[in-house]
């Protein structure tokens, strides 16, 4: 991110159990004043391993972060908590997490504390979606002030977004394994809605929080994609907005799953259509 006036690595923005939880922040040379939360997509898992890539240098933070950083928005590409060492609810705590302490932080960061945005991609999406359609509330009696932070977002853009766990497992080829890796228990096609399993990946799926209080969302999904299909966005798109909340699908023709869209027959303006998504969503407001 050449444009970047400063990047700064490795900011903690929370502990569990001995284990920094850090994100990098990206400034702009000509800060508008507001925040982006990126989350790479990683399929909820990543290597084991001293030398394993942190999630925060993700090329997918350079291809849909830099334009945004070169718009004004200041960008905090996190790593979070992820399979198969953590299961879920881990990485959704630890996002929320860090929208707690960057509102908490807002002056440091020079950022306004009541709009932040968030990006993400694949199971980035899937996370990002998730704490969009969440309460977030903070606990007003915890010993840690940015434990009484919201986790709210104002704003969300997301990437071929799993939301619906349940029809993921059963009808895609992004890898039940990937799914129950992150879930930390199976899903049979036997097991009825009062059992364990099928609760727990209800409550997973970003599809089952909508609500009329739910930010706008703007969503950009292959129609060729055989990872997670673009009926995951179709059916988001659907859910925001039968309740009212302003929601659109930006549809790639022949693209398949990936930061890229591979083999798509063309790409419309994704940067400007995320930068004028954002001026009108989230800076207007």
């Amino acid at each position: 991110m050449q444009a970047a006036a400063r990047v700064e690595r490795n900011v903690v923005y929370g502990m569990y159990s001995g284990l920094a939880l850090l994100m990098d922040v990206y400034y702009p040379e000509k800060p508008n004043g507001y925040a982006l939360v990126h989350v790479t997509g990683t399929g909820w898992n990543d290597p084991l391993g001293y030398d394993a890539a942190s999630q925060n240098a993700s090329d997918q933070v350079r291809i849909f972060g830099k334009p945004l950083v070169d718009a004004g928005y200041t960008l905090f590409a996190l790593n979070h908590r992820t399979g198969p060492r953590f299961r879920y609810p881990a990485p959704i705590e630890d996002i929320q997490r860090a929208v707690r302490f960057i509102r908490h932080h807002g002056e440091r960061f020079g950022i306004r504390l009541e709009r932040i945005g968030g990006v993400g991609g694949s199971s980035g999406g899937h996370l990002i979606a998730m704490v969009g359609v969440l309460d977030g509330k903070g606990d007003p009696d915890d010993p840690d002030l940015v434990n009484r932070q919201s986790a709210k977002l104002q704003c969300i853009i997301v990437r071929a977004a799993p939301v619906d766990l349940i029809r993921m497992t059963f009808t895609q080829e992004f890898g039940i394994n990937t799914i129950t890796s992150l879930m930390g228990l199976p899903l049979s096609p036997r097991d009825g809605k009062t059992t364990q399993q099928y609760q727990a990946y209800w409550k997973a799926s970003p599809i089952n929080y909508v609500s009329a209080d739910d930010p706008p969302f703007l969503m950009i999904h292959g129609d060729a994609d055989r990872s997670v299909p673009i009926l995951e966005s179709e059916s988001m798109q659907q859910a925001l907005q039968s309740v009212g909340v302003t929601a659109r699908l930006i549809r790639i023709p022949g693209g398949a799953h990936g930061p890229t869209f591979p083999g798509a027959k063309s790409l419309p303006d994704l940067a400007g259509e995320m930068i004028r998504w954002l001026d009108r969503h989230l800076r207007s407001q």
